[in-house]
């Protein structure tokens, strides 16, 4: 029935006029309560993930296997998290914007970085470097989301350097 309504009101022509992206975005739209439950659930998975990869590092021979692949993860979906609250486009808007993109480019190189280094170049010092930008990176691109913390920050810095 729904079918036969949108050809009779011309909505079907104008269906084929959007854009592949428009698309994902009216299929992916959810209510507000929605969103939150997907915020808290991924941002939970996320915050235990790195919880559980900082306990199994002390683990003797795979513990820092365990520790980059359960942080690294937890990274992903607080990241992740993030698009439930403003829609994927959106954050992936503000992502690109001109103040993050920097932070934003370090932050998933890092990740993927982490990840060959440890699986694929099997270089665990180097891997334990990635993980340590990738802390910085994705702080710093954390703290792009509040208002002039990291003018204020940079300011600290060089008044401390001087």
């Amino acid at each position: 029935m729904d079918k036969l309504k949108s050809v009779l009101s011309g909505e079907e022509a104008r269906k084929d006029d959007r854009t592949i992206l428009q698309t994902v975005n009216e299929a992916s739209t959810l209510s507000w309560g929605t969103r939150l439950k997907g915020f808290v659930a991924c941002f939970v998975i996320g915050g235990t993930c790195t919880i559980l990869g900082v306990c199994l590092l002390f683990i003797p021979r795979i513990g820092i296997t365990l520790f980059i692949i359960f942080y690294t993860f937890g990274n992903i979906c607080t990241l992740g998290s993030t698009m439930f609250l403003m829609g994927p486009m959106k954050q992936l808007k503000r992502m690109c914007d001109k103040t993050r993109a920097l932070a934003t480019t370090i932050m998933i190189t890092c990740l993927v970085l982490t990840l060959c280094a440890a699986f694929w170049w099997k270089n665990f010092g180097l891997a334990l470097l990635f993980v340590i930008l990738q802390v910085l990176s994705f702080t710093w691109y954390s703290l792009s989301y509040i208002p002039c913390v990291r003018e204020a920050l940079l300011k600290m810095v060089s008044m401390c350097i001087k």
